[in-house]
C-alpha cells in the first residue's frame, strides 16, 4: 500500500481524533468572534490548504455573512504593503507550518494587533509559534507528498470553526457524526473512474460553492500524483468562455453534492452529454447520470468532505494505473519554502 494510500484511508480517524480534542479552544474563540466581530477576514493559505482555506471562506460568508478575502502573501513579503488594522481576522492554514510566506505575514498581522489564527498539523511550527490561536490538526505525521488526511483535517477544522462562532446546534451535531461519513466515503468504490480517466492529458473538474474548493483540490491532485493536467471551474464560469474547448470525447469530472448548486450542475452535466462529452458526475445516488456515489453527510454542507474523501482512493489508483508513484511526484517536496 503507498503512503498516500495509507494516510488516505487514515483521514476518519484523524477527523475522529480532531473532534475529541480541543472544545475549549473552539468554544472561547468562538465566543471572541461573536463579541468582537472582525472589521474584515483575510485567508493565508498556499496548494492544498488554500483549497481548505477557500471552503472554510465560503461557509463563513455563507453561513455568517461576513465577506472573506484570500491574500496574496506577497504583497506583505515582497511588496511590503501597509495592510494591517485592528479588527482584522486572519485565518493561516498549513500542513508544517513552516513556509516562510505564511509564518511572516501572521507574524506581521500579529504584531499590528490582529487576531490570528492558525490551523496547523505541527503544533510547534513556525506558524504557530506566531499565530495567537493555535488551532492543531490532529491529524498525526503525514509523510507522503500529496496531503490527504492533513486536508481533510483542515476541512473539518474550518466548520468547526465557523459552528463555534455560530452557535448553530444542528451544524455542530452533523460534525460529530463526520468520521462515520468519512469512513464510509473512504471504502465507496469510484473505479468507475479509471478507463475513463487512464489515458487523458486534459480535462476539466467543475463544482460550485463548497464544491468548488473540492474541485480545485482534486485537479491539484491530478495534476500532481497523475500528471493531467487538470482545471477546476465554477460550474457558473465555465460557460463564459472554456466550454468553447468542450468537443467529442472531451472528458469532465463533476462534483455536484447537496445544496443550492446541485441543480444547476446537473442541468450542466446533461447539455455536456448532448455536446458529447464525456462526463463523470459525482452526485448521491438516484440522481441521473451519476458514475462515482457520493455518500451523504448529515448535513448537505458537509457532503463536500465526503466527496473529497472518496476521491482520494480512486485518484491513488490511477496514478499507478498511468505508471506513476504517487508518493514520489517529480519535482515536489513536503515541505514547501516559498516567499
Amino acid at each position: 500500500m503507498t503512503r498516500m494510500l495509507e494516510e488516505a484511508l487514515e483521514a476518519p480517524l484523524a477527523a475522529a481524533r480532531l473532534l475529541a480534542h480541543d472544545a475549549d479552544d473552539y468554544q472561547r474563540l468562538g465566543a471572541f468572534l461573536r463579541e468582537h466581530p472582525p472589521t474584515g477576514i483575510l485567508t493565508l493559505a498556499r496548494g492544498s490548504s488554500d483549497h481548505a482555506a477557500q471552503h472554510t471562506a465560503y461557509l463563513i460568508m455563507a453561513r455568517l455573512g461576513r465577506l472573506v478575502t484570500s491574500l496574496p502573501m506577497s504583497l506583505v513579503t515582497l511588496y511590503h504593503a501597509h495592510l494591517a488594522r485592528p479588527g482584522l481576522l486572519a485565518l493561516a492554514f498549513s500542513q508544517s507550518g513552516q513556509s516562510p510566506d505564511l509564518v511572516d505575514p501572521t507574524r506581521y498581522f500579529t504584531e499590528r494587533g490582529a487576531t490570528t489564527v492558525a490551523f496547523v498539523n505541527v503544533a510547534d511550527s513556525p506558524l504557530a509559534r506566531e499565530a495567537q490561536h493555535v488551532l492543531a490538526l490532529h491529524a498525526g505525521e503525514e509523510r507522503s507528498v500529496a496531503a490527504t488526511k492533513s486536508f481533510l483535517a483542515q476541512l473539518v477544522a474550518g466548520a468547526r470553526l465557523v459552528a463555534a462562532w455560530e452557535e448553530e446546534p444542528t451544524f455542530a451535531a452533523a460534525l460529530a457524526e463526520l468520521p462515520q461519513t468519512l469512513e464510509v466515503a473512504a471504502r465507496t468504490d469510484w473505479s468507475a473512474a479509471l478507463p475513463i480517466l487512464q489515458h487523458v492529458e486534459r480535462l476539466f473538474i467543475l463544482g460550485r460553492g463548497t464544491g468548488l474548493a473540492i474541485a480545485s483540490e482534486a485537479a491539484l491532485k491530478l495534476k500532481e500524483t497523475c500528471g493531467i493536467q487538470a482545471e477546476a471551474f465554477s460550474g457558473a464560469e465555465v460557460r463564459h468562455g472554456p466550454m468553447a474547448m468542450v468537443k467529442e470525447g472531451f472528458p469532465l469530472f463533476i462534483f455536484a453534492p447537496r445544496g443550492p448548486a446541485q441543480a444547476g450542475l446537473i442541468a450542466l452535466a446533461q447539455d455536456l452529454l448532448a455536446q458529447g462529452a464525456q462526463v463523470l458526475l459525482a452526485a448521491p445516488e438516484g440522481v441521473p447520470g451519476t458514475l462515482l456515489p457520493l455518500v451523504p453527510s448529515a448535513h448537505p454542507e458537509l457532503d463536500t468532505l465526503s466527496a473529497i474523501q472518496s476521491f482520494y482512493p480512486m485518484v491513488e489508483a490511477l496514478a499507478r494505473a498511468r505508471g506513476y508513484d504517487p508518493d514520489h511526484p517529480p519535482h515536489l517536496a513536503k515541505v514547501t519554502r516559498t516567499r
